[in-house]
């Protein structure tokens, strides 16, 4: 489901009427740090991990990626980057079309997938430089300043010459984030970053994701957990079995759901059967509490039936739904919320 001011511009470009159909070469909106149309992602053994996927990452957005374990955001992401090839549909990453654009686009793009492997006896400092000199696009005059700068902005410069060994999950985390910013860039894709992360660690990584928001570049994070989208994230791609089943603002995923009401009594058995006659759905019974869906009704006139037909009301609210409440009806299952 695309919201409306998420909503991508796909134009076909010259080449459209050639007769290529689906395949041919798609232009988009440059307003979107990353846009996918139909694209889509089936294994040799016939899984089907992503189904036609149309993406929109609003540029300087900070976007939560979420869902699920195994509902298609690695993979996703891993065709975002192009470490693996789509089956079908297109997709663009700062305006440039990919692949033809990769090597234009990837300069400009800090990542995190999966992680880098570290060498335990070399320090925070050392372990960059063994990675900024891998890079064949970056100067080896540049590499000092670089590094320096991002260790600080990851907030370890104090302990850039301890050895990697020595860190905490937290440090460990922020160093991977580091080699993603070792160059300018002008968006950064993370997967998991908080993963195993204990809580101290979670919000370390959570801080720097905002630094790295407040400077300027979109941020494109995949999580399972919802304290991450809350606290961090202005958009949401919500993904399940393969599907984007939400994306959009924060703030209108909050209010996409279908709005409930609530009945405090002590007769909860006549005050369901009042609801229940007034048509109202998924009537739920707990304690000396009774609740509903809203529907199209006003909670006042709710609120007169039920006196009417002789329920003591003690209260009546029309709670607002929880971010967990959510997820759980666009996706069916539950997520994580710790941490």
């Amino acid at each position: 489901m695309q919201s409306p001011e998420d909503e991508v511009s796909f134009g076909r470009s010259a080449d459209a009427d050639t007769g290529q159909g689906d395949d041919a070469t798609l232009t988009f909106d440059p307003g979107y740090a990353l846009a996918t149309r139909g694209l889509s992602k089936r294994f040799r053994n016939g899984q089907l991990a992503v189904d036609t996927l149309d993406l929109a990452v609003p540029a300087g957005s900070v976007y939560g990626f979420l869902g699920p374990n195994g509902s298609g955001k690695t993979t996703t992401i891993r065709m975002l980057l192009g470490l693996i090839q789509p089956t079908a549909g297109s997709h663009q990453m700062l305006g440039f079309p990919m692949p033809e654009g990769q090597i234009e686009a990837l300069a400009r793009v800090g990542s995190l997938v999966e992680g880098p492997a570290f060498y335990p006896q070399l320090s925070g400092r050392g372990n960059l430089a063994r990675l900024d000199a891998a890079d064949r696009t970056a100067s080896p005059a540049t590499a000092p300043a670089r590094i320096e700068r991002a260790l600080d902005r990851v907030g370890l410069l104090a302990a850039a010459d301890k050895k990697y060994k020595a860190y905490s999950l937290g440090m460990k985390q922020r160093l991977a984030i580091a080699t993603s910013l070792l160059r300018p860039r002008e968006l950064v894709i993370l997967d998991e970053p908080t993963n195993g992360l204990d809580p101290q660690g979670t919000r370390e990584v959570r801080s720097l994701i905002r630094r790295i928001a407040a400077d300027g570049a979109t941020v494109f994070v995949s999580s399972h957990l919802l304290a991450e989208v809350e606290q961090i994230c202005t958009h949401v791609g919500v993904m399940r079995s393969g599907r984007l089943v939400f994306s959009g603002p924060l703030s209108q995923l909050r209010g996409s759901g279908t709005s409930r009401v609530m009945v405090r009594t002590s007769q909860p058995e006549l005050a369901a059967k009042v609801l229940n006659d007034l048509g109202l759905a998924e009537i739920r019974q707990e304690g000396q509490e009774v609740t509903a869906d809203l529907g199209t009704l006003q909670p006042e006139f709710i609120c007169e039936r039920l006196v009417y037909a002789g329920v003591p009301v003690a209260g009546l609210d029309t709670p607002k739904r929880s971010l967990e409440d959510e997820f759980v009806e666009l996706t069916g299952e539950g997520f994580d919320v710790e941490q």
